[in-house]
């Protein structure tokens, strides 16, 4: 915790092996509700990966997550076909 509070981070990022049980383990879900609510209380931006399911996407919602990452809401692209998708 004190290296939390003396790096100059932005954000916070929640690793996906919280997430994968998060709807189903409950504390992995107090852990995630913990990280969310310290981080905010940091005024740090909150990213949560590994997200996978609608369920995990609603409970992260719900708690104040800024940003999430993961399978549901995309797949993986090699950057050749990224560059081709944006234009």
């Amino acid at each position: 915790m004190l290296y939390l509070k003396r790096l100059p981070a932005s954000e916070l990022k929640i690793d996906r092996g919280f997430i994968r049980e998060l709807v189903h383990d409950t504390e992995d879900a107090a852990i995630v509700s913990a990280i969310i609510a310290l981080g905010k209380a940091l005024q740090l931006k909150i990213v949560a990966e590994g997200v996978e399911t609608d369920d995990q996407k609603r409970f992260l919602a719900e708690l104040g997550c800024d940003a999430l990452q993961g399978y549901l809401l995309g797949r993986p692209v090699p950057s050749a076909a990224f560059h081709t998708r944006q234009s």
